[in-house]
């Protein structure tokens, strides 16, 4: 392939979007939103137009579907109302979705006890908050501004030690334990590794997690070394 042919099929990005039907939003799996952005109105003649559709979508509770050409490519773009402008989710296509099958099919179909089932629900409980984006840190950012303060400076820069992978524990186990360093105030508090916990990648799309099932005895009384968590490539 040629860069001109290339450049034939590319389409001319354009400012406006053709919309083709209205959904509900509960229609629209999560697994197709890619990414979103503001919409306004653009210049005084398209706030009226604007506006009767904001609102119409609003008041049935309703998702505009509709097409847009970015980067020489059209997308499937879904509108929904946000304050007085529109908010436009981008969509992946179907070829662009991977079947769950593929990554699920190897799980073992686990009875949960009623036991399994209430220590969680107690962990769940004694968590359970809202959600405030504002608690999380961009560890990666952050240590990546530090970096570069550093060398403007013209200090030393010194390569910190990765973080190792857990090893692989009992699910029940580590609830109990979990609830027992809650519930008892004399209980010493556990020894710090001082390390910060490993974060997933921004676009891994799945990951084994390290996490065993209840063991027999004899096997929860040997203590081996697992593997690290394995990730796949999306």
């Amino acid at each position: 392939m040629t860069k001109q042919e290339l450049e034939n099929v590319a389409l001319e990005s354009t400012r406006t979007i053709e919309i083709d039907e209205f959904v509900d939003r509960s229609e629209i799996d999560p697994r197709y939103l890619i990414r979103p952005y503001y919409l306004r109105p653009d210049g005084k003649v398209g706030h009226d137009a604007f506006a009767v559709i904001r609102e119409t979508i609003r008041e049935m509770n309703k998702v505009a579907i509709g097409r847009v050409v970015l980067t020489n490519r059209e997308h499937i773009i879904a509108l929904e109302p946000l304050d007085k402008g529109l908010m436009g989710t981008l969509l992946r296509y179907p070829y662009e979705v991977r079947a769950a099958d593929e990554y699920f099919d190897d799980i073992q179909d686990v009875k949960v006890t009623k036991d399994m089932l209430d220590l969680a629900k107690h962990i769940v409980n004694q968590k359970a908050g809202h959600f405030e984006p504002d608690k999380f840190e961009d560890q990666y950012e952050t240590a990546l501004i530090d970096l570069i303060n550093q060398k403007r400076a013209g200090k030393p820069i010194t390569a910190k030690a990765r973080p190792r992978g857990e090893n692989v524990v009992d699910l029940m186990d580590a609830l109990r334990k979990s609830i027992g360093r809650e519930g008892a105030a004399a209980t010493e508090a556990p020894k710090k590794s001082g390390k910060k916990p490993r974060k997933a990648a921004a676009g891994q799309k799945e990951m084994l997690m390290p996490i065993a099932g209840k063991k027999p005895a004899k096997e929860a009384s040997a203590k081996k070394p697992a593997a690290k968590p394995q990730r796949k490539s999306a």
